[in-house]
């Protein structure tokens, strides 16, 4: 095992994109204290704010979220927690990041206009990416719980922003896969794509192999977490071949019970098999989950070596939907890392 130190020096060196990210998961419990004494008659204490973000599965997080996203409710509020999400990343090394914005809860539970609180987001992101030379890219996600209707104004609100905000990039849904798959959205995907925008999905977290062939087969152009294609032998096969990107996420999914032990885990297995995997923090500050720390597992607990690393983190490069200059020139960096 690699001196701690020299390791994560090297790591933070490696110019690499977060591309599996959601905004509101990056909310530390210091943030939330924060925004409690904005909004709260009786705001929370550290302890307390601490304490939300403790859960042993998958339906403790989607509650966790809950809690901590009704506490965003202003333009300064978005600003607030997108500057200092990009400031972390920054720290850790990362040069891109294409995160996913719960517009979809915004729209359908707390029934507020999602505009005002893009243009805080977008103060937030403009002056982070001037303070820190960090870029951004936004993915507007629906939750597939709340059904085919409610992303489409999703969507829709992507493709009629994206004009005057090249930040916005693409959409995706996330949410409760065990609500249900893919194909209810394939309309709005076309249409999506139609309008200009990249294609994500998360697949196969919740549920079997089935959940990544949906996201497959309504075109979508990267996988969230894909943590059941290990059990479909044709699904791996088919990845390996498209080279389609897994967004992989390691700490989130033993946080969230999907994942039952780490040597369960199936990285190694992906990255031996030749698919396209990219490591990711998904929810960092709920699950601990903070990208360093996901190249430092891999190497520490699935044996990817240095040179491993380097291929990761030019996985991260190709994978995101940057233009391909851009690209070249931070592939290029990677290779003179050391």
């Amino acid at each position: 095992m690699p001196n701690a130190d020299a390791q994560l020096a090297f790591i933070r060196r490696l110019p690499k994109a977060e591309l599996h990210l959601h905004l509101e998961g990056t909310i530390a419990p210091e943030t939330l204290v924060d925004l409690s004494q904005r909004h709260d008659g009786n705001p929370l204490s550290l302890d307390q704010a601490r304490a939300i973000y403790q859960y042993t599965d998958f339906t403790g997080f989607m509650m966790a979220f809950k809690a901590v996203t009704e506490r965003l409710r202003s333009p300064e509020d978005y600003e607030l927690i997108t500057y200092r999400m990009l400031q972390r990343l920054a720290l850790q090394g990362v040069v891109h990041a294409e995160v996913y914005v719960s517009v979809g809860v915004v729209y359908y539970w707390r029934k507020m206009d999602f505009d005002p609180l893009f243009v805080g987001m977008e103060r937030g992101r403009s002056k982070a990416e001037a303070d820190f030379g960090i870029t951004c890219y936004w993915i507007f996600d629906a939750a597939r719980q709340f059904g085919p209707e409610e992303a489409a104004r999703v969507f829709r609100k992507a493709a009629e922003l994206r004009g005057a905000n090249p930040s916005i990039i693409g959409i995706g849904i996330g949410g409760d896969e065990r609500h249900t798959g893919a194909d209810p959205f394939r309309e709005l995907y076309a249409e999506a794509r139609d309008a200009g925008l990249r294609l994500t999905a998360h697949g196969g977290e919740t549920v079997g192999p089935e959940g990544i062939w949906g996201a497959i087969n309504i075109g979508a152009e990267r996988i969230g977490h894909g943590l059941s294609a290990i059990h479909d032998a044709e699904l791996m096969s088919v990845l390996a071949e498209r080279q389609i990107p897994i967004e992989i996420n390691i700490t989130s999914n033993l946080k969230t019970g999907c994942c039952v032990a780490l040597a369960d885990h199936p990285v190694r297995k992906y990255f031996d098999a030749g698919l396209m995997i990219t490591l990711n923090s998904d929810d960092p500050a709920m699950f601990l989950s903070y990208l360093e720390d996901e190249y430092r597992i891999a190497q520490n607990e699935f044996g990817f070596s240095d040179e491993h690393l380097r291929e990761l983190a030019a996985n991260s490069i190709e994978a995101s939907f940057l233009p391909a200059e851009q690209k070249i020139e931070y592939l290029r960096r990677i290779e003179k890392t050391i």
